[in-house]
């Protein structure tokens, strides 16, 4: 299972930190167990993004998790992109839509779910929830599953 020949740009080499929103940072892998679900999950809990409209710092935890099916995300690569949004102004709930869409567009995963849970800023907290289970599949089903159930 050699990964050295992935032509990946992140891992390996000196970290690039993007000042601005940039996507074309994520990179994949093969998946070597096509054959297998299984769970990916990650944590990240310093994300940062700005607020649109006052540019004032959004401090929330970002958990991702999904079932891969050809590729996985590359985890440095994936830090880096979530560092872009560093400087990036969106509404808590696009965050997290945009996190699930640009993976799902790189991965095209069975299933994947983000979670963003954001301290609270003016005495409320928010913790939007996006899902999404390829159609016509068991994935879908529990796509629903899981966006009915959802606290």
């Amino acid at each position: 299972m050699e990964r050295k020949k992935e032509g990946l740009k992140a891992l390996g080499h000196l970290s690039k930190y993007s000042k601005t929103y940039n996507p074309k940072l994520l990179e994949s892998v093969e998946n070597h167990f096509q054959g297998n679900d299984y769970w990916v999950r990650f944590n990240c809990p310093e994300f940062t993004a700005l607020c649109p409209i006052t540019g004032q710092p959004d401090f929330a935890e970002i958990r991702i998790s999904y079932i891969p099916d050809k590729y996985l995300v590359e985890s440095k690569s994936l830090k880096l992109y979530l560092f872009s949004f560093r400087n990036h102004g969106d509404f808590h709930e696009d965050v997290v839509n945009i996190i699930m869409k640009d993976l799902i567009a790189l991965l095209d995963p069975h299933y994947i779910e983000v979670t963003g849970i954001f301290v609270p800023r003016g005495g409320i907290s928010i913790w939007p929830y996006a899902n999404y289970g390829r159609q016509d599949t068991k994935y879908a089903a529990l796509a629903e599953q899981r966006f009915a159930t959802h606290e």
